[in-house]
């Protein structure tokens, strides 16, 4: 930030130095005398407020990124993919990335967006402690056996399917490596019928077993789209079927504790039973 103020104060002291406009105007000056006084301020103000506008150029803010330069930002991180998913990790310097996608001739302010704003902020981008640029995956996997780990574990967890474009984008040889394991019924892949779109499970052998057709065909027989679970619970009770009510989740009732003043009268009256008669009660006298 130091050495960007730095810059900053330079360009405005060479924006304020320029001497063309300003030896015409002291000509004028001389020439027409106080008539001119008000047009060389209204020139030295408008001066000012190009030199100003250049300035806040040379720093753009993320409104007034051109769209140039993210066509520059998606070339950069579509190289790294591309090394990445190819099996070359290493890290690049921001020289080498320029490099790698043919961009040296990019103007300073272009170089400088890059290294402050889009690149630190994208989140495919990793940038090292030695300030090396490399690919950032959605999943850190490598090969089949990282694929199948993740898929269980969000089987698991209760976590869904993953999608197939993220996998894409993460393993290297996705295609081979997932059509394999589809092919060794390892995982299962599904298209989606809303947007067509793959997503992949875990093919988990211990949880199959074997159904009679005749239990398929009455499964299948029977819809329940857009059907909620008091409606399933109503079509089942008017067909004889009374499995689910046991699904309840029964409420306990908490005991109500008796009151300790009437236990003390009720065990004083069972334990001194033998002395009624003799005792006497002394609470209404005055004493």
């Amino acid at each position: 930030m130091d050495q960007l103020r730095k810059e900053r104060e330079l360009f405005m002291k060479k924006a304020f130095a320029l001497p063309v406009v300003e030896k015409r105007k002291q000509q004028d000056d001389n020439n027409d005398g106080k008539n001119n006084d008000s047009s060389s301020s209204s020139a030295k103000r408008k001066r000012f407020e190009s030199s100003s506008a250049s300035s806040r150029d040379f720093f753009p803010t993320k409104s007034s990124v051109p769209l140039h330069n993210f066509s520059i930002l998606t070339k950069i991180v579509n190289s790294m993919k591309d090394r990445y998913l190819n099996g070359d990790s290493e890290a690049l310097t921001f020289d080498e990335l320029l490099d790698e996608t043919n961009q040296l001739d990019l103007s300073p302010r272009q170089k400088q967006w890059l290294l402050t704003e889009a690149l630190p902020d994208n989140p495919r981008i990793n940038i090292n402690d030695n300030g090396k640029y490399s690919y950032k995956p959605i999943f850190n996997i490598r090969d089949r056996k990282s694929l199948i780990r993740l898929l269980e574990k969000y089987d698991s967890r209760g976590l869904g399917a993953i999608s197939y474009e993220d996998i894409k984008e993460s393993l290297p040889n996705a295609d081979r490596i997932i059509k394999f394991l589809s092919e060794k019924n390892q995982l299962i892949v599904i298209t989606r019928p809303v947007d067509k779109k793959k997503i992949l499970f875990i093919n988990n052998l211990s949880l199959s077993f074997n159904v009679d057709e005749e239990f398929q065909k009455a499964w299948r027989s029977i819809a329940v789209e857009g059907m909620d679970e008091t409606k399933i619970e109503e079509y089942l009770k008017n067909h004889g079927i009374s499995s689910m009510q046991d699904m309840n989740i029964r409420k306990t009732i908490p005991i109500q504790k008796r009151k300790d003043n009437k236990k003390r009268k009720s065990n004083f009256r069972k334990l001194n039973n033998h002395l009624d008669g003799l005792l006497e009660d002394y609470s209404d006298k005055q004493q």
